[in-house]
């Protein structure tokens, strides 16, 4: 019989969280090194280069990897041996952990979870409670699998009950297209094949807390339904040519991982989560002797690269930015940016929206300003910010015709593609719209030389800050002619793949 105090499971989880919002999993550095050594396209490797110097710069520096520290997913697999000194439940015990663990002084993390979700979303300022997932197994130990899930990913999840003699693989070809470059990739595609629906989408998020071991699959060939899965889906996810960011490159997926169970004769529930760049999650086992010990890795597992950011790209001059120098900027440029930029999420363009629906004056003046699309994390001892990298763009797309046309908004910057609708207004009005890399978080906050909130500050994370930065990396995703590198790109890289055919426009 094995006794688990209540404190070392608490202590434990809040650990594991703290680890993994700087240090990624080994594996997935290697992989990623691998998929930047290889890959052709110059704007997915330099956006593979800013994911992997982030990775070092958050190891060395135990900083959040994304300013997107996820909500916590907990897999906790409970033998019948084990018995409690305790009096919190499982779930309170791990929720505490995960409190502990966001706000940690020394490194805070942002806290993103709301409560009453279709309601007030009040935040719950700790990011608790966690989502956890309990399973009692023969046994005497507690096994903990835990994973930080940004928000960019876990709204491309995907799910369908197909047919049973209905193809997987044909059903997530045709889902990658429509995830863009939302989820930050390359990452992990966890694939979830059978039970029922909700079945379905556990094993797909559970699935991704498994190592990297595509190399290895490879090399010894599938033994299984599942294994010959994820060698068909690598080789044909991959040859979409979607690539890094969604700019077009030949790696959109590291690996990918599927989980199935029996099911119903009559249906084949399936389901897709992606892992994003920001790749967090950890796994211990607990067997009455203390809390787990983590250890961590040597900064040899990271590459050092060496990357000129100012090369080939072109310096600006945000306090002198007009709408005729934007004007000149192409999709695919690569900018400096330098001067002062705005923030703004999805609760600041409400509110900004409704300001200007009821005739009411603005509290900031966004006259040829870019507004940057971020929630960064809470600086710690001498950062102006924490890690402040972007959030996805395709949110704000329908507080695009009132930002450009009544603001005097210049454009945005955020992370990946523009729906159709946002792009043509950007090019009826003559904006502009850039990308920061997702994933490269604290990268991005090194460009931040200052910062101050100018409005909503009640809102937290999504007040409107204003930020003054030097040579912040970002590339030009929309022009004003309202062509798209997330359109071209991909187009580009399937073609060159060409194992696909490239789509007749």
């Amino acid at each position: 019989m094995t006794t688990i105090r209540q404190e070392d499971l608490i202590q434990s989880v809040a650990d594991a969280f703290q680890f993994i919002s700087y240090y990624h999993p080994v594996d997935f550095i290697k992989a990623m090194a691998e998929a930047y050594e290889h890959e052709q396209s110059p704007a997915a490797k330099n956006a593979m280069a800013q994911i992997l110097i982030n990775s070092r710069m958050s190891a060395e520096g135990h900083r959040p990897v994304c300013q997107d520290t996820g909500i916590a997913v907990v897999y906790l697999k409970i033998g019948m041996g084990v018995r409690w000194d305790a009096k919190m439940s499982v779930t309170d015990m791990v929720s505490e952990g995960v409190r502990r663990a966001y706000t940690n002084k020394d490194n805070p993390l942002r806290a993103s979870v709301v409560a009453d979700p279709d309601g007030t979303r009040k935040n719950t300022k700790d990011n608790a409670p966690a989502v956890v997932h309990m399973e009692v197994v023969p046994g005497d130990k507690l096994e903990v699998k835990l994973a930080a899930k940004g928000g960019g990913s876990e709204s491309k999840s995907r799910f369908a009950v197909l047919n049973p003699s209905d193809s997987v693989v044909d059903w997530v070809l045709e889902q990658i297209p429509t995830m863009g470059g939302d989820w930050c990739p390359p990452g992990m595609l966890g694939v979830g094949i059978g039970g029922t629906p909700e079945k379905a989408m556990v094993l797909a998020k559970e699935s991704l807390l498994d190592h990297l071991s595509m190399h290895e699959l490879k090399a010894r060939g599938a033994k299984t339904r599942a294994e010959e899965l994820r060698l068909e889906l690598f080789e044909k996810v991959n040859a979409l040519g979607m690539g890094a960011q969604g700019l077009g490159g030949l790696t959109t997926v590291l690996d990918v991982k599927v989980l199935d169970y029996p099911t119903h004769a009559v249906m084949k529930p399936v389901a897709i989560v992606p892992n994003c760049a920001a790749t967090r999650h950890l796994e211990f086992v607990l067997d009455g002797s203390g809390p787990a010990k983590f250890e961590a890795p040597s900064l040899d597992s990271w590459p050092k690269l060496a990357v000129d950011m100012a090369a080939g790209a072109k310096r600006v001059n945000l306090e002198t930015l007009t709408k005729a120098e934007s004007a000149t900027w192409k999709a695919g440029d690569r900018l400096l940016l330098n001067g002062k930029i705005l923030t703004g999420r999805d609760a600041a363009h409400k509110r900004i929206a409704d300001l200007i629906a009821k005739g009411e004056k603005l509290p900031v003046d966004f006259t040829n300003k870019l507004i940057y699309y971020v929630g960064p994390v809470d600086p710690v001892r001498d950062e102006v910010v924490g890690p402040a990298g972007p959030t996805t763009s395709r949110r704000m797309d329908k507080f695009m015709e009132t930002m450009l046309g009544k603001t005097g908004l210049l454009g945005s910057i955020g992370k990946s593609e523009r729906g159709a609708q946002a792009v043509e207004v950007i090019k009826r009005l003559k904006g502009v719209h850039l990308i920061a890399v997702g994933g490269a978080a604290y990268l991005v906050a090194k460009a931040i030389r200052a910062s101050r909130v100018l409005a909503f500050q009640d809102l937290g994370m999504e007040a409107i800050y204003e930020f003054e930065v030097k040579d912040m990396p970002v590339t030009v995703a929309v022009d004003t002619t309202g062509n798209s590198v997330h359109e071209s790109g991909p187009r580009e890289w399937r073609g060159k793949i060409g194992k696909i055919p490239v789509a007749r426009r």
